[in-house]
């Protein structure tokens, strides 16, 4: 299927083709940019209308946009050429915390509702005057303030009420912490998408002599929060799952929270058994290193810790020190967010890279066809094992 996606799109794009990769995100942009290029120079329409698809094959589908600031703080948006009529994409990463402005005679680091403010300059900016809008967020902002708890704001439903009250028609997000947050927006589009394939392909592509059956290998939820995404690759691969389960000590608080008083873990014997400990975000990786240490005393092989993203909070130290005394092996994250060059840089790190999964859904959508079959990577990552295995069966 996702060679029909690349190469037979035989339908009429809903619009002329505009990517807008706002500086947060502008490496994974530019990386989109180039496989839509590719692909499209590579495809030949037959029978085409040239009204149709005025502007189909071009050197560069990417829009530039500033959002400079004023002196107070305060920004704008400049969008330098029309886009009337466009189909547009517009890719923006909420976590890049390395960005800066000037505010006087101080300096900012952008944060995250510093880059939400700025997407939404850019929507305001285009007026109205696209024939679509749709908003790639890998990310989802506020994505962990889906619920209220007592007193609290609905920030995540907030936001994204925002985003289709100005225009908006899709949401493209991945592995949202809470997917039902959708239901703040019913009637439009929004989806939220899992990078299991990459993680597989990145891992067999890096590592040797894997035994992916049920006697070698096993996928690990670090919490409640993670079963759906273990249960889900534990079927595909045909391995057993475990998890672990977080008792709390309900009895006292300590800085606001009720402590933990053990880590349960509820699975099948996993001595002598490689693993996949997989999680939709690292943030201080405090939780993920001590499953891992959980993991080793029970006999655990190799560990390769998945993670969609990689935030690091607290810094890398505590991931050197941790695999230099052996509790993982591999820690995979993807692109989807900033990887700092230290990151970048360890040996111990694989990156996942999204771009050409951005750019099928990008096309796909782009000739408003479904991409649930894009949504759905069962057979590619059985293929990929498959060929991994076959290097050892010979």
């Amino acid at each position: 299927m996702a060679q029909l996606s690349t190469k037979d799109l035989t339908t009429l794009p809903v619009g002329r083709l505009g990517l807008i990769p706002l500086k947060s995100c502008s490496q994974l942009g530019e990386k989109v940019n180039d496989w839509l290029v590719q692909w499209r120079k590579e495809r030949t329409q037959q029978h085409t209308d040239p009204f149709a698809f005025d502007g189909y094959q071009r050197d560069n589908y990417m829009i530039s946009v500033q959002t400079p600031r004023f002196g107070s703080g305060e920004g704008k948006c400049v969008v330098s050429e029309s886009v009337r009529g466009d189909d547009i994409y517009i890719m923006v990463d909420v976590c890049n915390y390395s960005m800066t402005y000037r505010m006087g005679p101080y300096t900012n680091l952008m944060s995250p509702d510093d880059h939400f403010q700025d997407l939404k300059r850019v929507i305001g900016a285009i007026g109205g005057k696209a024939r679509r809008v749709n908003v790639i967020m890998p990310y989802l902002y506020e994505s962990r303030q889906s619920k209220r708890v007592g007193r609290e704001s609905l920030d995540c439903a907030t936001a994204l009420q925002e985003l289709t009250g100005m225009g908006v028609e899709n949401i493209i997000t991945f592995d949202a912490h809470d997917a039902r947050v959708q239901n703040a927006t019913p009637l439009h589009g929004f989806e939220t998408v899992q990078p299991s394939y990459q993680f597989i392909k990145a891992l067999l592509h890096h590592e040797e002599g894997l035994h992916i059956d049920n006697d070698h290998f096993m996928i690990i939820s670090p919490d409640e929060g993670s079963m759906s995404r273990a249960i889900y690759l534990a079927n595909i691969l045909g391995v057993d799952m475990g998890m672990y389960y977080k008792r709390l000590d309900y009895s006292r608080r300590v800085n606001g929270r009720h402590p933990i008083a053990a880590y349960e873990f509820l699975g099948p014997k996993l001595q002598g058994k490689d693993m996949i400990l997989i999680d939709d975000m690292i943030s201080s990786g405090d939780t993920i290193l001590k499953i891992s240490s959980l993991l080793k005393e029970r006999g655990a092989g190799r560990i390769y810790i998945c993670s969609t993203f990689g935030l690091f909070t607290d810094g890398l130290e505590k991931f050197d020190e941790a695999h230099k005394n052996g509790v993982f092996d591999k820690l995979l994250t993807t692109n989807l967010v900033y990887q700092t060059p230290e990151l970048l840089q360890k040996d111990y790190y694989i990156s996942c890279d999204m771009s050409k999964y951005i750019a099928l859904i990008i096309d796909t959508l782009n000739h408003d066809l479904s991409v649930s079959h894009l949504l759905n990577p069962v057979d590619r990552i059985k293929r990929c094992v498959s060929e991994y295995m076959s290097q050892y069966d010979k």
